[in-house]
């Protein structure tokens, strides 16, 4: 009778087990990419921020008369060395060499229509009226035409609201990448003049931080996010831009609940066009002159928890190393803005902003020599930690913006 007791008891134990490990080896897989790029062979591929997974080595026969390797291959990468976890795609390529800055840049943009930014109401003897929200128009959309005419400014709607002439007119906007289409009823103030009870933005200007600059394609990264507005936190759909050099004169600290902010002056003369405002950060060509040092751009396997070095800007134009801790390095998941956590312990940098501030987004993280990711984010209620973005990721989307050049 015990017998049988133990039996189940151990039945119930392994069963238990078995669970968990699949469990765990599920929460791995998950945590892997499906490629992965490598500057060496497959058999060598090493997951810095995983140590305990390694490839599970080719056994048996291979062909003979293989005379020209293959440039990738699949490969199994196992738990301690016994239990596979996921088969990835190891990709060897020739490893990327880019300028890494840290240096101050203003960003100065159009965008390609006009944003909803706020609604007033119209108050006449009807009592309140909003044209605009009655025409289903909301904060963050973006105005592209209006009878037919193209609106790329603040003045172009205006034009088009006052030649109506109180008559409806036909919007098309933009929201959340759909194309829409309104019929809006402008109403006349005291003066006649008409009016739709919403005001717009045009344009966007700002300090942020240049991440690097590939003197090959002649294209620069910087931010490692979008620019979008402050009001209502749509990102601006660019139709021209346009960055300069910046000096940085101060900062206000950062705080808890109180995000600092960086401060500079701008300079005069473009240093180069902006082509992309991407979720990933902004990207063009750059004309400027850079004497920045080139370093080797890290693959994201490589990148682990551990000390590294933001190089960042808090006064002048000249960037300056301050040591950090990779605090978790996350692979895969729906928001690249936040493959790291990074926590800020230079105590020169704490002194000098309290941490992470605005203006720092696009600061390079080097980690063992090479650029391994890009300052993105700060947390609000702890500036001195952040989040960043792998710097691939980042290199990526400006061999694209190259690539349509």
């Amino acid at each position: 009778m015990h017998r049988h007791k133990f039996l189940r008891h151990a039945a119930a134990v392994l069963a238990a087990a078995a669970l968990l490990a699949a469990v765990v080896l599920a929460g791995l897989a998950a945590a892997l990419p499906d490629t992965l790029y490598t500057d060496g062979p497959a058999a060598e591929l090493e997951i810095a921020s995983m140590p305990y997974l390694t490839v599970k080595k080719r056994q048996g026969s291979v062909a003979a008369d293989s005379t020209t390797p293959d440039t990738s291959a699949n490969v199994t990468l196992t738990l301690f060395g016994t239990l596979p976890v996921k088969t990835v795609r190891a990709v060897s390529t020739e490893r990327r060499t880019v300028q890494v800055c840290g240096t101050p840049f203003g960003v100065k943009m159009f965008s390609d229509g006009a944003l909803v930014v706020a609604f007033s109401d119209r108050y006449t003897v009807l009592g309140s009226e909003n044209p605009a929200k009655a025409a289903g128009l909301r904060l963050g959309d973006l105005i592209v035409s209006a009878n037919g005419r193209p609106v790329r400014s603040n003045e172009d709607l205006t034009a088009a609201i006052q030649a109506a002439g109180g008559a409806p007119l036909t919007v098309v906007y933009r929201r959340s990448g759909a194309r829409h289409t309104a019929t809006l009823t402008p109403t006349a103030d005291e003066s006649g003049h008409y009016k739709a009870g919403v005001w717009v933005r045009d344009s966007g200007a700002g300090i942020g931080t240049m991440s690097f600059v590939d003197p090959q394609r002649g294209t620069f990264a910087g931010l490692g996010h979008s620019i979008s507005d402050a009001d209502t936190g749509a990102d601006l759909t660019l139709l021209s831009g346009e960055i300069v050099p910046v000096t940085i004169t101060g900062c206000i600290r950062g705080a808890a609940g109180s995000p600092g902010e960086l401060r500079g002056e701008f300079a005069a003369a473009p240093a180069g066009t902006v082509l992309a405002n991407d979720a990933a950060g902004v990207y063009g060509s750059y004309t400027g002159s850079c004497t920045a040092p080139a370093l080797p751009v890290a693959n994201l396997q490589e990148v682990t928890p551990g000390e590294a070095e933001l190089w960042t800007t808090v006064l002048g134009t000249t960037a300056q190393p301050y040591t950090i801790q990779v605090e978790r390095v996350t692979m895969t998941g729906s928001d690249p803005n936040r493959n790291l956590l990074i926590r800020v312990t230079d105590k020169r940098l704490l002194d000098a902003t309290g941490g992470v501030v605005q203006g720092m987004s696009g600061s390079p993280i080097v980690q063992n020599g090479r650029l391994a990711a890009v300052l993105t984010h700060v947390l609000v209620n702890d500036p001195s930690r952040g989040y960043a973005i792998f710097a691939t990721t980042m290199l990526e989307k400006a061999d694209a913006v190259a690539s349509s050049k």
